[in-house]
């Protein structure tokens, strides 16, 4: 049996729920599954194709619904968790069991170790540290700042791979390993270090540079990444250099799209007060209350920068 699962790709929550979502497949349905995994990312032209659904059993974690029929499995944890009012719709008729959604859980891998343990019987204690670390760095969990861009623990080192990493080879990788190793068993691996060293000098750079090209403002932090081939970076660098900031807001470039991300200080000395997500959905993004994003197509510059700005004006006031 061929077991297709969707995931958020280049997130750590995203792997690692896929990783559990497998094992937990595997332990209650199909001993002999074969897994197969699908990399999902936010674009601006957002449309599940048909042929995503090509296995004999077909699932989705940390992703947006799909209505598509041959969809059997779904989780996720967004606010923003359907494309569409009439997506939404489609899933409230659902007769299924076994689709969920509840945006109350900080990651989408803590949501489906609960769901599998309260309605399926289902525990892996051996994967309970890739749950505790999914929980923090999904929900920006971290003591502080520091913790979060100093990448001194095993996991944090892993996110800047999974987050960094172009393409999706390494991180179905680390998917697999993540089904059985500890977290430091696995940053240890050849490939793993190869990639990790140099996107570590990178990151530090990263720092540098967010530090030069940043504005803050009445508590909010701006900076434009585009033309700095920056795809991807730790997004509390801005916390950490400017903590008495309460919100950020960037506009960064990749190889699939024009992003506008928006999010809060965790440590902030003036806790925030403004859904972001519900901000974000305005200009069809979404997002969590505490952090959101809005992805315009390829060149769509001068376009995400006005939208950037004018969340800014409104973050300022």
């Amino acid at each position: 049996m061929r077991v297709r699962i969707l995931y958020h790709d280049h997130c750590f929550d995203g792997a690692a729920s896929a990783a559990f979502f497998s094992r937990f497949y595997e332990a209650k349905f199909a001993p002999d599954a074969q897994f197969e995994f699908t990399g999902m990312a936010h674009k601006a032209s957002q449309l599940f194709d048909d042929g995503l659904f090509d296995g004999d059993v077909n699932a989705i974690v940390d992703f947006k619904y799909s209505p598509n029929p041959r969809l059997d499995w779904w989780f996720d944890h967004h606010q923003s968790a359907f494309l569409t009012p009439e997506d939404a719709a489609h899933f409230q008729k659902e007769l299924s069991h076994h689709k969920f959604v509840d945006p109350s859980f900080s990651s989408c891998t803590m949501f489906i170790a609960h769901v599998a343990r309260e309605k399926f019987g289902f525990d892996a204690a051996d994967l309970s540290e890739l749950v505790q670390w999914a929980d923090i760095i999904d929900g920006a969990r971290y003591a502080s700042a520091q913790e979060a861009v100093e990448l001194k623990a095993p996991a944090m080192q892993l996110t800047l791979v999974i987050e960094s990493a172009k393409g999706s080879e390494i991180i179905h990788k680390i998917i697999g390993w993540m089904r059985r190793c500890k977290l430091a068993e696995i940053i240890q691996q050849q490939e793993v270090q190869q990639l990790f060293t140099p996107l570590y000098d990178r990151h530090l750079r990263s720092i540098d540079l967010i530090r030069s090209r940043s504005t803050t403002r009445n508590g909010v932090i701006f900076f434009d990444l585009i033309g700095d081939d920056l795809e991807g970076y730790n997004k509390f660098i801005p916390y950490y250099l400017f903590p008495e900031c309460t919100y950020t807001v960037s506009v960064s470039t990749s190889s699939f799209r024009t992003k506008v991300s928006v999010g809060s200080n965790p440590w902030a000395p003036h806790p925030p007060e403004r859904n972001l997500a519900t901000i974000c959905e305005r200009y069809g993004g979404g997002g969590h209350p505490r952090v959101g994003a809005i992805s315009f197509e390829i060149g769509a510059i001068e376009e995400a920068r006005r939208v950037a700005q004018e969340i800014k004006r409104e973050l300022e006031s």
